[in-house]
């Protein structure tokens, strides 16, 4: 063989080579990757994405560099919109935040992603809690239904749309509790450190932040829980959670106050956002058009910590409550089914979230 035939052999090789499709096992071997959550530090999902962190590089084939960055800006609108418009699609930049199934229902302007378009990875289903101070009644609360005594009832919530403050603003109308909402906080540290020096009195969370962050402030007697949220199908079935016990499930509450379980239009609407967001609360996306190779590295990585033990061991030690994973075939169909919500619903849902 010539040199110019080894020289053109050589080069063919090294094409090929070059070609190569990147497989899921080696694509994050030596890089990083940043996950971008969209509240600031400190805050529930903040707290989840540092904790899936510490497990999480083990579990993605390559071992990458994994580095978290805060972008707080309108309930995490800011790094949904940042993700889907502006992150390059090369798998080594993601979103991990809680969605906002609302404001894509809705048609809100401030958002622009559509999250049907995600490259979904993984996703947790949590339990939200209300909650508030213990002297927002006379004499202090004693039990759950003493919230129906409350007046001048102020709700801190990040915007109008986002679960934190529509899902209690929605649960107070139902039970008939008059209250006002103060929107603009970054994230729920905030509404919590405001809720602390008194000048919000409720607030909801999720279970794991009630009982880690807030923990000091309940057991102190400074907060108390009213009620955790739990979907409840057309024949008015629910399933209590026997983990949770600091408080009754919502229908219960409900129950106890008005004696029957809640009907009506806002209740329709209420219910729908819980199924939503009880399902899945917080999601891990990658810009739309990254590659099939990082994001199966990056969803074997989800699966893998949802399946470790010591991860497991952590989060029911933390919540009293295991993690709930949402793999990518039931998320991809839980985010076509927000085209699915009733008109009717949409319409109250949407007269609720207007600003006052």
């Amino acid at each position: 063989m010539t040199g110019r035939a080894v020289a053109g052999l050589m080069l063919a090789l090294a094409a090929l080579a070059f070609a190569r499709p990147v497989s899921a096992q080696d694509f994050y071997a030596g890089k990083t990757l940043r996950i971008i959550v969209g509240v600031e530090a400190g805050g529930t999902v903040d707290t989840l994405a540092r904790t899936i962190l510490g497990h999480l590089r083990r579990h993605i084939p390559g071992s990458p560099t994994i580095v978290i960055q805060n972008m707080p800006s309108a309930a995490g609108v800011g790094a949904t919109n940042f993700i889907y418009e502006k992150a390059e699609p090369d798998g080594l930049t993601i979103l991990f935040n809680s969605w906002d199934p609302l404001a894509q229902a809705l048609g809100d302007q401030g958002i622009r992603a559509r999250y049907e378009n995600f490259e979904y990875v993984g996703g947790i289903g949590d339990y939200r809690v209300i909650y508030g101070r213990t002297d927002m009644v006379p004499g202090g609360v004693k039990k759950a239904s003493d919230l129906m005594k409350a007046e001048n009832v102020i709700l801190g919530a990040l915007n109008y749309t986002n679960q934190s403050g529509l899902l209690p603003h929605l649960a107070l109308n139902v039970l008939g509790v008059k209250h006002r909402v103060i929107v603009g906080f970054r994230g729920g540290a905030g509404v919590f450190l405001a809720m602390q020096r008194g000048e919000v009195n409720i607030h909801s969370t999720s279970i794991a932040t009630f009982r880690g962050r807030s923990g000091g402030f309940i057991t102190s007697g400074e907060g108390v829980g009213f009620a955790y949220l739990v979907p409840v199908d057309k024949n008015g079935r629910f399933a209590r959670n026997a983990l949770i016990h600091e408080m009754p499930a919502f229908p219960d509450l409900y129950r106890e106050v008005h004696g029957n379980m809640p009907s009506g239009a806002t209740w329709e609407a209420f219910n729908w956002l819980t199924n939503q967001i009880g399902e899945l609360t917080y999601i891990a996306a990658a810009p739309p058009r990254t590659p099939s190779a990082p994001v199966a590295a990056l969803r074997k990585g989800f699966e893998g910590v949802a399946q470790d033990r010591a991860f497991a061991d952590e989060m029911v030690a933390k919540q009293g409550i295991p993690y709930s994973h949402i793999g990518a075939e039931q998320g991809q169909a839980i985010f076509r089914a927000l085209a699915d919500v009733s008109p009717d619903v949409i319409r109250t849902l949407r007269d609720s979230a207007k600003a006052p």
